[in-house]
């Protein structure tokens, strides 16, 4: 079913559901998903609806129109979105495949509804991998002693493809400060949870030193401070003593590869608002 996705952030005041309800029905728009959340310590209001789009008498600039008025109100953030236009999607990678298998084996099976259009790859390993999906595959080697003129074909790839998104499928570089800011709240990156207890190189097996008990990962936003970004999916799976470093390796894999393709979800279908360095989640 195609739905048109409303998506408010605005400051908390009385009447902001009740104004927003009310000019959907005045163009008889159908509401099959609504959320709402008020966040008492910002004094925030956070806000997505689904409306049927074959409910409204107009397309989506006509519901941008219509809607205008109570968004300047109410001086919101907002968006609307059309479900029925696949967002582009860049994925990005280096050697590691279980992250980038993933996504690609969910796209290709239709459980994530985007258009991946190309991966792009400091190193050129993955190539068939990714070939075999009919997926283009750009190798873009970065020179350690100079990253420049890498990032800059990146940056120049991801606007020739009109990205909506960029997907960091464990690409062991990081990206540049002006990259991150350029393409802010666009780039999902995914780290273990062991951060920053556990820096470095071979951090399982750090972690298999020390005994923790739980493993786990987080999906966020990439910005110019390392793996600091807005978070927005995190899981764990429980560790004991029976578990030698390279089991954890393989568990750690797994949880890695669900919350990057749960977190790109959400992305996907504009369930994430983001607000200073937090975010809504409407799952």
């Amino acid at each position: 079913m195609r739905t048109f996705r409303l998506v408010i952030a605005c400051p908390d005041r009385v009447g902001i559901v009740a104004k927003v309800s009310n000019v959907l029905a005045t163009y008889n728009g159908w509401i099959t998903e609504a959320n709402h959340h008020s966040d008492n310590l910002s004094g925030w209001f956070f806000m997505r609806h689904e409306i049927k789009a074959n409910s409204l008498p107009f397309d989506l600039e006509g519901l941008r129109t219509a809607f205008t008025p109570i968004a300047n109100e109410f001086e919101m953030d907002w968006h609307v979105s059309d479900s029925g236009i696949r967002k582009k999607v860049v994925l990005m990678a280096s050697r590691e495949s279980h992250c980038l298998a993933d996504l690609l084996h969910r796209w290709h099976s239709g459980e994530l509804d985007c258009d991946i259009t190309s991966v792009i790859s400091n190193h050129d390993d993955l190539r068939s991998m990714v070939e075999w999906h009919g997926i283009p595959f750009y190798h873009v080697p970065v020179d350690p002693q100079n990253k420049v003129p890498a990032f800059n074909e990146v940056a120049r790839l991801i606007d020739a493809q009109q990205a909506d998104c960029v997907v960091l499928a464990r690409y062991m570089q990081i990206l540049p400060p002006e990259l991150c800011r350029r393409f802010a709240n666009r780039v999902i990156n995914i780290h273990h949870s062991f951060l920053p207890s556990f820096v470095g190189a071979r951090p399982y097996h750090q972690a298999a030193q020390r005994g923790v008990k739980l493993i786990g990962a987080t999906c966020h936003y990439v910005t110019d401070e390392l793996d600091a970004g807005p978070i927005i999916e995190q899981d764990v799976v429980r560790i004991s003593h029976r578990h030698n470093a390279d089991d954890m390796v393989r568990l750690g894999k797994d949880v890695e590869k669900m919350v990057l393709s749960r977190g790109l979800r959400y992305h996907l279908e504009d369930r994430v608002l983001v607000h200073d360095n937090k975010t809504v989640v409407f799952g």
